[in-house]
């Protein structure tokens, strides 16, 4: 088959893309980021992607600058050299997930449908896969040597080159593989069909012995469950005499309690009925008639009067002592010492300011003034002393004298205010009709006995009463005699436990021991019923159990025989693939070799493929040995698996020619090994339509037709970014 034409919508770089494919070897050449890619991508997808893929990919494959509802859309045309002629066709795919949609327009026929129209492509071109395709035909520069992308479909069209038929043995392997693992899985989360049959027969062996020991487990329930009822219904009827009798203990005592009680009540009460009358009593018989507020007054009035009439008499018995005293000095006695004073400070003061300042000459003069100044200071001191003596004398004798008079005066006042005193006296004395003050004082100490002892008694009676009346205590006594009456009648009907010491506390420990026997009997047959109910095996569970055994043992043997015939068909398949291995690594060595050589300009003459691995190793002169072809150069290796993908294509296809897109393989080759490379891939293009793809001019000369895509031309005009 070969591509004419490749129109393409909203995919990746190009909102709309149009390129023409020459039969023979077409270049399409432009700079990095032109959409080469792009055109190898289309073609892949175009041959072998299902247009209902809901793959991630195809959404990264619509242009940045679509519209948000803009999808891929693919549109081959095609030629197919057939035994009728040359045939023309085109397929066109919309990329829309499960909306996706598909048309085939060959051999006189239009097909809609994916599956179909898929099956007929693959035909076509010999290639069943994406990942097959990407694999053999179509080769990118970076994945030269990736050669078992799809290992199964690979084998599968070794298989069918060498046989001349697509047996799908890979699928038929995948099968056989698949229901020996659904057979041998021995997980646990997902065990395989034999683990199943097998963990089936052990249950069911297991549930037919546990069946038949449940049964004798059973009988052995139900006679525990007997003798543990016996013992509950024993300890239950214990358990309610010692209730009952603990009842009665704890009555006795709550009437024992009750009646203490009423006994406490009824003596409070009668003690309360005492103290009322005592107090009745007491209120009737006052000592004095006048109460004790008023008495308390009038006494204190009368030690008051009485306590002034013996100030008075006190102030009455004083005798009025009057002394003069001798050689009082005479007033005016200072007034000669004073003038003689004066005249001699005077005198002296004449003499001896002259004689200081010099009017008079000589010592004497000024030592005599100084005298009389001297002298006369001391008959002023003398003058001055004797007359404060006068003044003070003076004073005293005039104070004297006034409290004699005010003696004198005072004395009849104090007789008069005595006759009133004692008056009082007597009138206070005659209105308590008492005799003195001794009498009056003592009337007041025992009335306030009288009237403390009747407060006393109140205080006594409100705390024994606690505040009921006064005229109900004698009832209430006699309703608590009664009462008392009353409990030792049901104190004596109770029987001996009434009269027992500590009943309750000893009966409270019997019925404690009581419910704890009673608990456990009743624990005992509630354990015993629980085996009993829990244990449903019967025969007719046993018998089924034993029935599924047996089907489970026969469904064991069964698979353990298919799990030996997928066992036995599985290695005739490695067998079989290990034949087709060995012929295809034959093949690819004697057709790889004339390749290399030519290439590597005869360096490279032996190459040997493994038959398992389709490792490839070159016969090395330099070492006299083989290596490894990935020990190489990388542009001996791109040269030496491109010469393994073209052998491999040219055994797959067979009679088909699928197109051979290259993504620049050459680029790590040097220019001689570039040319001679080329030179195959003309001789190539002679059976299959060669897509050269690359950034380089140098293989326009050997193309037939040569494509030219313009690199990206948008440049970023903002602000260049600058660096903190």
């Amino acid at each position: 088959m070969r591509i004419t034409r490749l129109h393409a919508t909203d995919f990746r770089r190009y909102r709309e893309l149009d390129v023409e494919f020459a039969a023979g070897l077409t270049v399409i050449r432009g700079p990095n980021e032109a959409g080469k890619t792009t055109i190898q991508r289309a073609i892949e997808l175009a041959l072998t992607r299902r247009v209902t893929s809901a793959s991630a990919d195809l959404e990264a494959y619509r242009p940045w600058d679509a519209d948000p509802d803009a999808r891929p859309t693919i549109r081959l045309e095609f030629e197919q050299e057939d035994d009728d002629g040359l045939q023309t066709g085109v397929l066109e795919k919309a990329f829309r997930a499960a909306k996706g949609t598909v048309r085939l327009h060959y051999d006189g026929q239009a097909i809609s449908d994916p599956t179909l129209a898929d099956q007929i492509m693959a035909e076509l071109t010999g290639i069943p896969t994406e990942a097959f395709f990407r694999s053999t035909a179509s080769v990118r520069h970076h994945e030269v040597a990736d050669l078992a992308r799809d290992e199964g479909a690979l084998r599968d069209r070794l298989q069918a080159s060498i046989s001349g038929g697509d047996r799908g043995t890979s699928r038929a392997r995948k099968r056989l593989e698949k229901a020996l693992f659904d057979l041998n899985t021995k997980g646990d989360k997902n065990p395989g069909k034999l683990k199943v049959a097998e963990i089936a027969v052990a249950q069911e062996a297991a549930a037919v012995d546990q069946g038949e020991q449940a049964l004798a487990q059973l009988e052995r329930d139900r006679d525990t469950l007997a003798g543990a009822r016996i013992r509950r219904t024993d300890t239950e009827a214990i358990l309610a005499e010692h209730r009952s009798m603990l009842e009665k203990a704890r009555t006795s005592e709550r009437l024992r309690a009750e009646r203490d009680t009423a006994q406490e009540r009824a003596a409070r009460l009668d003690e309360a009925v005492k103290v009322r009358d005592h107090i009745a009593h007491l209120k009737q018989t006052y000592p004095a008639r006048d109460p004790l507020p008023a008495l308390r007054v009038a006494v204190e009035r009368l030690r008051a009067v009485e306590g002034r009439i013996r100030e008075l008499m006190a102030a009455l018995a004083d005798e009025v002592d009057i002394h003069y005293e001798l050689g009082t000095p005479e007033p005016g006695s200072w007034r000669p010492a004073a003038i003689a004073s004066f005249i001699a400070i005077l005198i002296g003061l004449l003499v001896a300011v002259p004689s200081a300042i010099g009017y008079l000459a000589g010592r004497t003069s000024l030592i005599v003034g100084l005298a009389l100044v001297g002298v006369g200071a001391i008959l002023a001191y003398l003058s001055i002393r004797q007359h404060l003596r006068a003044i003070a004398h003076s004073n005293a004798r005039q104070f004297r004298e006034h409290e004699i008079n005010r003696r004198l005066r005072g004395r009849s006042q104090i007789q008069v205010e005595l006759r009133q005193a004692d008056a009082d006296r007597v009138a206070g004395l005659a209105a308590l009709e008492l005799p003195d003050v001794a009498a009056a004082e003592d009337l007041l100490a025992r009335q306030t006995e009288h009237v403390d002892e009747i407060v006393r008694l109140t205080a006594r009676l409100d705390g024994l009463a606690g505040g009921i009346p006064p005229e109900t205590l004698a009832d209430l006594r006699d309703k608590s005699s009664l009462e008392i009456e009353q409990k030792n009648h049901a104190l004596e009907a109770l029987g001996p436990i009434a009269s027992e010491p500590r009943a309750r506390e000893r009966l409270e420990v019997d019925v404690h021991d009581a419910e704890a026997a009673f608990e456990r009997a009743r624990d005992d047959e509630s354990m015993a019923r629980a085996r009993a109910e829990t244990n449903g095996v019967d025969a007719e569970a046993i018998a089924g159990h034993a029935e599924r055994l047996a089907t489970w043992r026969d469904q064991l043997a069964g698979l353990q025989r298919r799990a030996r015939v997928y066992e036995l068909a599985l290695r005739a398949i490695e067998q079989a693939e290990q034949a087709t291995m060995r012929t295809v690594t034959s093949y690819l060595e004697k057709h790889m070799v004339a390749d290399l050589s030519r290439i590597t300009d005869g360096r490279y003459q032996r190459v040997r493929v493994d038959d398992k691995t389709l490792d490839i190793a070159v016969f090395a002169p330099e070492l006299g040995d083989w290596i490894d072809v990935r020990a190489l150069s990388q542009g001996t290796v791109d040269l030496v698996f491109l010469a393994a993908r073209i052998g491999l294509v040219r055994l797959i296809t067979g009679d088909r020619r699928p197109p051979l897109i290259f993504d620049d393989p050459f680029v790590t080759l040097d220019d001689d090994r570039a040319a001679r490379a080329l030179t195959i891939l003309r001789e190539i293009s002679k059976d299959f339509q060669v897509i050269y793809l690359t950034c380089s001019n140098r293989y326009d000369g050997a193309a037939d037709s040569v494509r030219e895509l313009d690199g990206p031309t948008v440049v970023d005009r903002g602000e260049p970014a600058t660096v903190a």
